[in-house]
């Protein structure tokens, strides 16, 4: 579905584009209008849109106007012109900004038809074109960029794929930024990707978990970490339909020889939202507990934690614990708030190795010891709940294995993905509150129970269009989606694209 934005200032006549036009059946759905062009141009900024059906004439910001302003960061977007105006001189100024039509008003129904009809097999040619390249060179960058910062790969292969997609690293100093959404995640890194895409500087791709990164190269490490931070203030600012939208920034390290720690450090702090959570944007270089963990000159030996997290060694844990907790409290100048630190660090720590050997969150996993560390009195409190949260992390990676009544749930989806049903059906069949259902559902697959079929069910789908003929709709019930506007949408989520512009790939 391509996506159409109107801007008029004639209530009647944007209500009548609503009901005169079948939309749906053009492949077009309506994402939002205004009644002036400077109203349209901030909606523009937070949604992709791919036509505009502007007034010549409006109030703050002319149609003209609109169309110049919303170019800069729609570079492709198609314009169709309304106007109850026949002057030549709006005619011609509309032409050489690009439009496909100019419609006087009272609008000719057929002929903004034969339009939209004519502007969507434009979009869907060039469209098919662009996503075989540009979505083969996206998948290669992401893949290319997580292997550099994770170590994966050499420095003279790197050098090659890079010459290969275009990515100039010729510059001494690099900054790594994450950007996780809950929702819309493929609109956000549109959106993104086109205020950032004619920055040589700026690098973004998606990184294994699905975060969003954003890398800024620099030549002055001060100045360049400033006008990073600006360029996130404003696409934060922007972004305001997609919040809770978090961004942690890294370190600022040496490109070619520290790249990785930067990236580390980045998705680290994402971490810190968790303790933070009235934050939307931190700085690993400000975070308050690491500050304070500078200070009173403690350095947390991370490594030989991860090692016995990874060989499920719980004895060498307790023992690792019990000596930290011993040589901070014998550190001088010590403070009880220094010793908190420490331990809200360790749960962090813990919380980012579990997700990283699993590559799912788990927030509420940890959210008791978080709670039970903000209320310890005594030094033997806090390192009791440290233990307990070192064991919990160990147990949860010895048994990852569903409880009987989650695995019963699990069964039931995939064998019946296209039926209708709910937790509270499913509450009922199997006698288990569906509140808690939902919530041991949610703790031992790491995903809300809509978001585990949604995800299934679009797996099915893609199946579907990979083997079979079936028209869009077709599949959209076969999977459970009874409304193809929202399958599409969910399609969309998941996938990154339509499943019509995915069965052209194929």
């Amino acid at each position: 579905m391509y996506r159409v934005f109107l801007a008029d200032d004639e209530p009647f006549i944007t209500e009548g584009l609503y009901d005169i036009i079948d939309w749906a059946g053009l492949g077009l759905e309506i994402v939002g209008h205004a009644d002036n062009g400077q109203k349209a141009l901030n909606a523009m900024k937070q949604t992709p849109v791919d036509i505009l059906i502007t007034d010549i004439s409006m109030p703050v910001m002319t149609g003209l106007e609109l169309i110049s302003a919303a170019r800069e960061f729609h570079v492709d977007l198609k314009v169709i012109v309304l106007s109850g105006f026949d002057e030549f001189a709006y005619l011609k100024e509309g032409m050489r900004l690009g439009i496909e039509n100019y419609l006087l008003k009272p609008i000719n129904v057929e002929e903004l038809r034969a339009t939209l009809s004519n502007t969507v097999e434009k979009l869907s040619s060039f469209k098919e074109r662009r996503m075989i390249s540009g979505f083969s060179t996206q998948i290669l960058k992401d893949n290319i960029m997580h292997r550099w910062l994770t170590g994966q790969i050499g420095a003279a292969e790197f050098k090659e794929r890079t010459d290969l997609l275009g990515i100039n690293i010729e510059h001494p100093y690099l900054a790594a930024a994450v950007l996780r959404t809950e929702t819309g995640q493929a609109e956000v890194f549109e959106l993104i990707d086109r205020q950032v895409k004619h920055n040589e500087g700026l690098t973004l791709f998606r990184d294994i978990d699905g975060d969003l990164v954003l890398l800024a190269l620099m030549d002055d490490a001060e100045r360049g970490l400033e006008e990073l931070n600006q360029i996130l203030k404003g696409i934060h600012e922007r972004l305001t339909n997609y919040r809770p939208l978090r961004i942690s920034v890294g370190s600022v390290e040496s490109l070619m020889d520290h790249a990785g720690v930067s990236y580390y450090n980045a998705k680290k702090t994402q971490e810190y939202f968790w303790i933070y959570p009235d934050q939307d944007m931190m700085d690993y270089s400000q975070l308050p507990i690491r500050q304070e963990l500078d200070r009173v000159d403690f350095t947390l030996d991370w490594g030989a934690y991860a090692k016995s997290v990874i060989s499920k060694d719980k004895e060498t844990l307790h023992q690792q614990i019990q000596d930290d907790f011993r040589l901070i409290l014998a550190l001088p100048g010590v403070m009880p708030q220094d010793i908190q630190n420490v331990a809200l660090e360790m749960i962090v720590r813990f919380k980012v190795e579990l997700e990283s050997i699993r590559h799912t969150e788990e927030p509420d996993l940890f959210y008791e010891a978080f709670q039970n560390v903000r209320k310890a009195e005594t030094i033997d409190e806090l390192s009791k709940t440290i233990q307990e949260a070192a064991d919990m992390t160990i147990d949860f990676l010895i048994s990852d294995i569903k409880s009987p009544v989650v695995q019963q749930v699990l069964n039931y989806i995939h064998k019946s993905y296209s039926e209708e049903f709910s937790l509270k059906l499913l509450g009922i069949q199997y006698n288990i509150h569906p509140v808690y259902l939902g919530q041991l559902f949610h703790k031992e697959t790491g995903e809300t129970f809509t978001e585990y079929i949604n995800k299934y069910r679009i797996e099915k789908a893609k199946e579907m269009l990979k083997t079979t003929n079936l028209k869009v709709h077709e599949i959209a019930r076969n999977v459970g989606y009874w409304e193809t506007g929202y399958f599409y949408k969910q399609f969309k989520k998941y996938v990154g694209i339509s499943p019509t512009d995915y069965k052209g790939l194929l």
